[in-house]
């Protein structure tokens, strides 16, 4: 009596039961996997936060498919200072980038139909291509001392069924900007091909060095949907604010406006008092995303400092975001491995295939955890493969 789009194997994974047997124990479990910003002890400015919901015109309801204009000013002003010339008539404001992927999917592709995407990168994709009717096609990210796009493996998986392409810019967990000559080829390969850019920045001001990354709500050469929101720009997922900014050739751009906005208008989902106070949200990241980049690089320099004391894992170069990935020996399936981990040492990191590596003797930790919990666990975890290397 259910819809083929849920049939999912919904009973717990060997992971995810040895998980809940850890916690049942009482045993106190170091979380490597932590990436909700809002428990990591990064402190958020309440009173600002709060007040800002205490806004008198939260109670009037006035619908816009595309978002109150006060808030589509605010997250263009967001772009402004960053750089990037966004015109509000052209964002549409969702509840998150999960909805925003839907839209967007609903947008351009029939069921059956196909979305390039890239592998590794965040599991979310195959679900929500699931509830659209749509099939994921992956490309590659190719490592060679840094991560790139393997351009020819777009090309090996182009078909007449392909309606997009999916960027994460920076990819999670590889934390890799897309690059100038990659954008260029990928901008020409699409408006070529009549195919649309999807963009997933929400990690984009991440950037380790510093730098103001390039957005791609700012790319006019082939229609181009760019994700982002509140969750990791101001580190508030709890406020369910984020948006599609569209841009690409004139014609294009505003035939996809007026069927999103369509499709924005079933649903108007986001709620009032979250519209206006999406500029003092909005503020928020100047104060809260230099502290997170400081826990990032504290704990990226403690576990360059503990990775130095021995030659057994090695992590992977990173631009941004708040991930890492580390290449161990591969003695066993990185999820028996994961598993391990937690058991013997109670460090709860995340294996490889999650994310779908292509083999074994990955695994991805987050960067944002306490930084002395970050040091213990990434201790016990070089602990044990030294001890392994032993045996």
């Amino acid at each position: 009596m259910f819809s083929r789009r849920t049939d999912w194997r919904l009973v717990p994974n060997r992971f995810s039961q040895a998980l809940e047997e850890a916690r049942a124990s009482g045993k106190s479990i170091l979380d490597l996997t932590a990436s909700n910003p809002t428990r990591v002890g990064i402190e958020a400015d309440e009173t600002a936060i709060l007040n800002a919901l205490r806004n008198k015109s939260s109670l009037d309801y006035d619908p816009k498919p595309k978002g109150l204009f006060s808030a589509r000013l605010a997250v263009a002003d967001y772009y402004r200072e960053r750089g990037e010339s966004i015109d509000p008539e052209a964002l549409v404001l969702t509840s998150g980038t999960s909805e925003g992927y839907s839209h967007v999917f609903r947008l351009l592709a029939n069921p059956g139909e196909e979305v390039l995407v890239p592998k590794p990168s965040y599991p979310l994709f195959e679900f929500l291509a699931e509830l659209e009717g749509i099939k994921l096609v992956p490309y590659h990210l190719i490592y060679d001392h840094g991560w790139q796009i393997d351009l020819a493996s777009v090309l090996d998986v182009i078909s007449d069924r392909v309606r997009a392409l999916v960027v994460v810019n920076p990819n999670n967990p590889t934390g890799s900007y897309v690059g100038a000559d990659e954008r260029e080829t990928l901008n020409r390969f699409c408006a070529e091909r009549g195919l649309a850019l999807i963009a997933d920045e929400v990690f984009l001001d991440y950037s380790l060095d510093r730098s103001r990354q390039f957005s791609f709500a700012g790319n006019d050469h082939a229609l181009t949907f760019t994700l982002s929101g509140l969750s990791k720009i101001s580190a508030l997922p709890q406020m369910k604010l984020a948006w599609i900014a569209i841009n690409g050739p004139s014609s294009i751009r505003q035939r996809a406006l007026e069927r999103l906005e369509v499709i924005a208008d079933t649903y108007l989902s986001v709620s009032a008092p979250i519209q206006w106070a999406a500029r003092p949200f909005l503020e928020q990241r100047k104060m809260i995303q230099p502290r997170i980049s400081q826990r990032v690089r504290a704990n990226l320099a403690e576990l360059d400092l503990q990775l130095g004391q021995q030659q057994i894992c090695v992590r992977l170069a990173l631009q941004g975001g708040w991930y890492v990935v580390l290449r161990v020996p591969v003695t066993r399936p990185d999820e028996e491995l994961a598993i391990q981990l937690l058991r013997s040492c109670s460090v709860l990191v995340h294996p490889g295939h999650f994310y779908d590596f292509p083999q074994d003797g990955y695994l991805v930790i987050s960067l944002i955890p306490p930084e002395k919990d970050f040091r213990v666990a990434t201790q016990r975890l070089l602990t044990f493969f030294d001890f392994e290397s032993r045996q």
